[in-house]
């Protein structure tokens, strides 16, 4: 029975390594689902995935990821808003040279001021401007943004910095006009994309129309995409089997799914792959009796990952670190270094030994169990793990039950850390330690759910960002990687790996596989019926 079909290089490029002339067809608008109502459109205030795939195509930034390739990296970064850029010798300026003639969607130009307006909002040069800044953390570095005439602009940075770029290109990593306020992008997005944003109706749909003045000429070929909010996984896979879907997101199909869809459906094309979303623990340690060491690393030995990720997605996730784990991350440990981690090594009766000895240690026992509360988000993909979760840690000496939190609220709850222990999926926009390890670890950063602070961490994080040679970067990360172990705050379980599915006929779509932020533009996408 055929399961997936491994889409071939040479199909994976068709996106941006233009066929002939014909090949393409224009017209038709493409039919996504989204799994949960995106919380605005803003994306430089938001998240979640639901608005980066929603209002993405409404947008460019400076670069982007080649959509035609799966891995998005420092190579794979190419030319959009910015034609060109330049590094000086010291490798903290870095100088854009921007394209002519592009137009806002509301009919204004374009030029070096947006750049300069954008990242200095970002940045946090101008308070309150935003209400939420997520990514402010991936500034702190920015001195300054100068511009030279309306097409050059330079980012000026404390030290080198050397992931810039790949945070630029990222999904996250747009750009906004400077004449429109925070408040109405996040209702009526306004961008110099692909695609011109029309409705957003709440837990219903987003629908965005092509842009007829887009600056890219002859792009894009579809008129236009509509967005379904589904709330439910087994409605959407069967909208999708029915037709009523061209397109799934790139986290929601598991491999069990996958099998129903190539029994039911066989023409659907699905390709398996990573995600860089990992499942996490989020502990917090500033409640007691979660302030014992002792109670968090029980919780950490508790979790038997190798069999959940056996349940959940048949053996086709890895146990992992923080980053992502080889072949396909950059930066990731491999196993035999993740099993010298604390909470890794042993077989699993072993550590479930040494987990029901520490919460004896702490006064618990199978007569007097903790009883504790695991909150986890109303999606499929965060609650079959958390249901998994609950049941191991009832083996350990805990009263644990599910809470299950409504997905639009799950973000603010994290943020405010109202929760004692959460079942907790992250996603990184690009697999480097400045946007993974930076986000969920870094004092004040907005991403940091657990409200994690180590001074030594934060210079190391300082360390290795401006650190250019590859290798000596990796040491300091894995050095990184090991501590956060010991403090046990946010116990790391595994990196899934999810299948992307679409009708055979759409074409153009590359599954991106370091990141489920990237390649949502559908620029280059076209339905060939």
């Amino acid at each position: 029975m055929r399961i997936v079909r491994f889409l071939a290089a040479a199909a994976a490029a068709m996106g941006m390594c233009a066929p002939p002339a014909t090949a393409q067809k224009s017209g038709g608008t493409l039919q996504v689902y989204i799994s949960a109502n995106p919380s605005s459109m803003s994306i430089l205030e938001e998240v979640s995935f639901t608005t980066v795939m929603a209002a993405g195509p409404v947008f460019n930034g400076l670069v982007v990821f080649d959509p035609a390739k799966p891995i998005g990296s420092l190579d794979t970064v190419i030319p959009e808003l910015a034609k060109s850029w330049a590094w000086d010798a010291s490798g903290t300026k870095l100088t854009f040279q921007l394209n002519q003639g592009v137009t806002w969607h509301d009919g204004k130009p374009f030029t070096a001021k947006d750049v300069k307006c954008t990242l200095d909002w970002v940045a946090g040069k101008v308070p309150g401007y935003f209400r939420k800044n997520p990514r402010k953390i991936w500034l702190t570095n920015l001195k300054e943004v100068t511009v030279d005439g309306d097409f050059q602009a330079t980012l000026h940075l404390e030290r080198p910095q050397p992931s810039v770029l790949a945070l630029l290109a990222s999904g996250f990593g747009v750009i906004y006009p400077c004449h429109i306020e925070a408040k109405d992008q996040r209702l009526k997005p306004i961008g110099t994309g692909p695609f011109k944003f029309v409705e957003f109706r709440s837990n219903e749909l987003v629908r965005l129309v092509k842009n007829p003045n887009y600056w890219k000429k002859g792009l894009p070929y579809l008129d236009g995409v509509d967005y379904t909010i589904v709330g439910n996984r087994s409605t959407r896979v069967l909208g999708l089997i029915a037709g009523k879907f061209e397109l799934t997101t790139t986290g929601d199909i598991t491999v069990p799914i996958m099998k129903d869809i190539a029994s039911q459906a066989p023409q659907i094309v699905c390709t398996l792959g990573p995600t860089n979303v990992s499942v996490n623990v989020l502990i917090n340690d500033k409640r007691a009796p979660l302030d014992n060491v002792k109670l968090r690393k029980a919780i950490s030995l508790a979790v038997d990952r190798e069999g959940m990720l056996s349940i959940t997605s048949h053996g086709a996730a890895a146990v992992s670190g923080v980053m992502m784990p080889p072949p396909e991350g950059i930066w990731g440990m491999p196993p035999d270094v993740i099993s010298k981690l604390s909470g890794y090594g042993g077989t699993m009766e072993e550590r479930q030994a040494e987990a029901r000895k520490l919460m004896e240690e702490a006064g618990y026992s199978a007569t007097n169990k903790l009883p504790i509360k695991i909150s986890t988000r109303d999606l499929a993909s965060y609650k079959d793990p958390a249901v998994i979760m609950v049941d191991q840690l009832n083996k350990v000496h805990f009263n644990a039950e599910l809470e299950v939190i409504e997905s639009s609220v799950w973000f603010g709850r994290a943020a405010r850390q109202d929760y004692a222990v959460a079942l907790n999926l992250t996603g990184s926009s690009v697999d480097d330690p400045d946007a993974t390890l930076v986000e969920s670890y870094a004092c004040g950063s907005e991403y940091n759910y657990s409200k994690y602070c180590n001074p030594q961490i934060d210079q190391m994080l300082k360390e290795q960002s401006a650190e250019r040679d590859v290798e000596k970067r990796k040491k300091i990360v894995w050095e990184i990687e090991r501590i956060l172990a010991e403090d046990n705050v946010r116990p790391m379980l595994y990196h899934g790996r999810t299948a992307q599915c679409r009708q055979p006929y759409v074409k153009g779509h590359v599954r991106a596989d370091n990141s489920i932020y990237s390649h949502w533009r559908h620029e280059q996408v076209w339905l060939d019926k």
